[in-house]
């Protein structure tokens, strides 16, 4: 297997399990390097890693005299192609969700630049409660990659979820998982679109891309080869190959540019309805009156313009925000827009959408029934997306 993993090992009852990871990752033929907390030394020796990797095992980031050549941070997160963090405590993912290094575990993850692999593991009522979950929902948003701890009994003789997924799931989840979008090209669009009025203003919404980028991320986790066309956004884009745009018009031309080598088609910009009739090309300057006028003129709607287009093995998927009447609407769109399926949630509600780290959406098809994704984090309804229109374009395709 030849790949370089760096294991960060936290403190917590299991290291043990670590300990049988990093064999695991060894006997593939992994180089494995391994940073300890202070805390996790006193649950296993470094020496005990140290003896099965035949490497240096790291648990201070200043150490004089030892490779004082080396930067050992940077060096480690430039030299590492997968990072893995197991066990993950409380304490670690809140310190990376909110950019704390403040030891060589954490100064190491921020130069690192690609989606870390996490396996949280702590007391059930640790991992509910609301402040871990925004934690952990955040690192989704960012990018890294959760292991979904398992459901069982606990060191503290309590029984829930919490527990570290067991070393050969974490093995199999980063070497073995499966891929199902592997050979697929999706497009994705993300972000708000803004329409300038003259070299200082703009007209825009108040999308932050938070559901397009995780729909871009996820995809790409799931094997697919991604492009993201992105407007305003408040995420951040790092390892996506990524096509900036600014207005409606900008972006249509790039979803034009792109969709004849598209498999699947992901719809999730906010694209502005309307843009000025006129830009100035100065600033408009106040005066004395107690109104302005601008006049606007509607902007293309960019399904519409594409479904012409579309080719028969494509699957199209679209976004519908929705404040009344969701489902009559979302089926209205879904049919004028020639989508396969379409995406909608309630705008009304103030715990899921714009601005939020998790969504409530309701998919509709054309020949099937609609799916509800629950509330989620926003890249756990992403997969659900993507998984739906894996489907739909095996269909289309005869490969289901």
């Amino acid at each position: 297997m030849s790949k370089k993993i760096l294991l960060g090992v936290t403190g917590g009852i299991a290291c043990y399990k670590s300990v049988h990871l990093c064999r695991l990752m060894v006997k593939a033929g992994c180089d494995v390097r391994v940073i300890m907390t202070p805390a996790a030394c006193s649950f296993v020796t470094p020496l005990t890693f140290q003896a099965i990797t035949g490497n240096r095992v790291y648990t201070n980031e200043f150490e004089a005299g030892v490779e004082p050549e080396m930067i050992e941070h940077v060096h480690l997160a430039g030299w590492a192609d997968d990072f893995i963090i197991a066990p993950a405590t409380a304490n670690i993912i809140a310190k990376i969700a909110h950019g704390i290094a403040d030891d060589l575990l954490t100064s190491t993850v921020l130069p690192y630049k690609k989606p870390i692999r996490i396996a949280p593991s702590m007391n059930l009522d640790m991992y509910a409660n609301p402040v871990t979950q925004k934690n952990l929902s955040l690192l989704a948003s960012l990018g890294h990659d959760l292991i979904d701890p398992n459901t069982g009994e606990m060191a503290c003789r309590t029984e829930g979820k919490g527990r570290m997924a067991e070393p050969e799931e974490i093995f199999d989840y980063v070497f073995c998982a499966e891929k199902p979008l592997a050979g697929l090209k999706v497009l994705v669009t993300a972000g708000a679109t803004s329409e300038p009025i003259d070299p200082v203003r703009f007209i825009s919404n108040r999308s932050s891309g938070k559901m397009g980028v995780a729909a871009a991320r996820k995809a790409q986790s799931l094997g697919a080869e991604v492009t993201l066309v992105a407007g305003s956004v408040s995420v951040n884009l790092d390892g996506l190959n990524v096509v900036k745009v600014q207005t409606a018009l900008e972006m249509l031309e790039a979803v034009k540019k792109e969709i004849e080598s598209t498999d699947i088609l992901v719809m999730a910009a906010a694209v502005a309805d309307f843009r000025i009739a006129e830009y100035s090309d100065t600033k408009i300057k106040k005066t004395d009156e107690n109104e302005m006028t601008i006049r606007l003129v509607k902007n293309p709607d960019i399904l519409k313009e594409i479904a012409p287009l579309k080719k028969a093995g494509q699957v199209f998927a679209g976004f519908a925000a929705e404040s009344d009447n969701l489902a009559a609407n979302a089926r209205k769109k879904l049919n004028e827009k020639n989508l396969d399926m379409i995406a909608a949630n309630d705008i009304s509600r103030s715990d899921i959408g714009f601005g939020t780290d998790e969504n409530e959406l309701t998919v509709f098809f054309r020949d099937r029934e609609a799916v509800n994704t629950g509330k989620v984090p926003k890249e756990k309804a992403a997969e659900t997306i993507l998984l739906l229109a894996k489907e739909v374009h095996g269909k289309k395709n005869g490969s289901v």
